[in-house]
């Protein structure tokens, strides 16, 4: 399912007011970090994650990785900070970024 541009624009207006929850270093992907992730995007639907990468042409391969992994879509990158959004099976409403006031 790829995000209509309407979708990314009202994503992004949640997103703008979020800061990032995971951080990718040095170390890059770790079993850890999957797991963040994955229990991020289960709780709050729309996440922001900095990647912190030595060389700038790591990031988008980087950015791709955690998307296909995580059955996530990229909304946007701005720096070393992506932010990426997956539909929730079951939405919590006190957890769930769209939903929940920030």
């Amino acid at each position: 399912m790829t995000l209509s541009t309407d979708q990314k624009k009202s994503l992004r207006s949640i997103g703008h007011k979020l800061n990032p929850i995971i951080t990718v270093a040095s170390k890059g992907i770790t079993d850890n970090i999957n797991d963040e992730i994955e229990r991020a995007l289960n709780d709050h639907e729309l996440i922001k994650i900095k990647l912190i990468c030595d060389d700038r042409e790591d990031k988008p391969g980087l950015t791709q990785t955690i998307c296909n992994e995580h059955g996530a879509q990229l909304v946007q990158t701005i720096g070393h900070v992506i932010l990426i959004y997956r539909k929730a099976a079951k939405q919590n409403k006190n957890l769930s970024n769209l939903v929940r006031p920030l």
